[in-house]
């Protein structure tokens, strides 16, 4: 037989049993295993004899992965990858497309798409609904689950499906001053604000929901599945978190400030404690020095009782489109991507906290990172990718904004309540 010919053999073989699509799915193979660090290179490898398959994939990221002042997340890891792999003979072509524009991008055409890409698992109905991406299967559906945080696979999963592996996640926390707060005193906002200034976005539902979230109340249902269950901020548990909030933002101490506003009153003297994502870490720990402190988010009390605030988590993630040509290449990249070896150069180059099990143990002893996986193993609420989600975000705004600015009162609480409820869960054209 012919090199070529043993080689076109080789490809149609490791085509076999591969399905695309969402709903359909991508098998298990016994191809390069690429989690922990490790490759198993030649083990896997075609006969020496056969010539490489000739592979073009199409891979799309931000423009920051991509950038050389930022060491090249994205090239350099496909090039290694490239590299461990002399059975394929990749050709790369790189697009810019975030996380979240995946969603609106990749649907519009399919098969232009990228085979590989980053997107947010807030945006996985809109790209499942348009049959975008290639569900997982097999070994590789069982490589997912072995080594990522349950609570991030399944926002990755849609309709019983999983279609992504999780690449960083996407919280929030508490950055605090330790020469105003002790360890003991960030556990309670109560606290805190008798002993310093704390910011908090109110006006953003992504932060104003851990208040409503924290005392009951549900967006989808307890775990975020159950679409007709819609968003529940209402009743004796909604009215008691604005009435909370009313009272908070009548404090001194209490301040209503977006995470850029805070960070740069923080940077003045101004702010001693502020809640925001792993994105300004850097910045805050250059302010704060030595007293640069990180912790998950406190109690308040509602109704006289200590309740423990739960942010929202989402995942960003690596997926495969369904129309890919080369499904083991795609998904493999996929893997070795958000693997060991790429989640740790992502952290390494862009301060990307890791989701990858191992590497997670072995990055406790920066506070951001072991904060963050605290946050997600302990408190946070993955966040449903119901497109009706969308209907929130403009009356939790408005919300927010009426209680900083003193519209919403103790008076008219209930009332402001239920208002915000029934909007949260219309899209304001029926």
């Amino acid at each position: 037989m012919s090199k070529k010919i043993f080689a076109l053999f080789l490809a149609v073989v490791m085509l076999l049993g591969m399905l695309a699509g969402c709903g359909q799915e991508a098998s298990g193979s016994d191809a390069t295993q690429v989690q922990s660090g490790t490759e198993s290179g030649a083990d896997s490898q075609t006969d020496a004899a056969a010539e490489p398959q000739a592979v073009t994939l199409k891979v799309w990221s931000p423009s920051e992965d991509q950038n050389p002042e930022l060491g090249e997340w994205l090239i350099t890891m496909c090039n290694q990858f490239n590299e461990l792999h002399p059975e394929w003979d990749i050709t790369f072509e790189y697009g810019v497309c975030t996380e979240s524009d995946a969603k609106k991008l990749v649907p519009q055409d399919v098969d232009a798409a990228a085979d590989v890409f980053l997107y947010s698992s807030t945006g996985l109905e809109n790209l499942c609904q348009a049959s975008s991406l290639m569900e997982w299967g097999g070994t590789y559906l069982e490589h997912v689950y072995a080594n990522y945080p349950e609570a991030l696979v399944n926002c990755l999963v849609y309709d019983g499906g999983l279609y992504g592996i999780p690449m960083t996640t996407n919280t929030y926390f508490m950055y605090y001053d330790k020469s105003v707060f002790t360890e003991e005193d960030v556990k309670s906002l109560d606290v805190m604000l008798e002993k310093g200034k704390v910011a908090y976005p109110l006006t953003d539902g992504f932060y104003n929901a851990a208040f409503y979230i924290a005392n009951g109340c549900t967006f989808f249902g307890e775990d975020g599945t159950d679409r007709e269950a819609g968003i529940q901020l209402g009743g004796k548990k909604g009215i008691a978190v604005t009435n909370c909030l009313v009272d908070l933002v009548k404090n001194e101490n209490f301040i209503v400030a977006s995470p850029s506003d805070a960070i740069a009153m923080m940077r003045e003297g101004n702010c001693d404690a502020y809640v925001c994502g792993t994105w300004q870490a850097a910045q805050t720990e250059e302010i704060l020095g030595e007293n640069y402190g990180v912790a998950m988010l406190p109690t308040v009390k509602i109704d006289g009782v200590d309740t423990q605030l739960r942010p929202f988590t989402s995942a960003k993630a690596v997926g495969v489109k369904s129309t890919t040509q080369y499904p083991e290449v795609a998904l493999n990249l996929a893997m070795y991507l958000a693997g060991y070896e790429g989640q740790k150069a992502h952290y390494e180059l862009r301060g990307y906290v890791p989701c990858e099990n191992q590497l997670i143990t072995e990055v406790q002893d920066d506070p951001v990172c072991s904060v963050d996986a605290q946050t997600i193993e302990q408190i946070a609420l993955p966040r449903s990718c119901f497109t009706e989600f969308a209907y929130f975000w403009t009356p939790a705004e408005s919300m927010g904004l009426e209680i900083r600015d003193g519209v919403v009162t103790h008076e008219n609480a209930a009332e402001k309540t239920e208002a915000f409820n029934v909007a949260a869960n219309s899209s304001g054209i029926e």
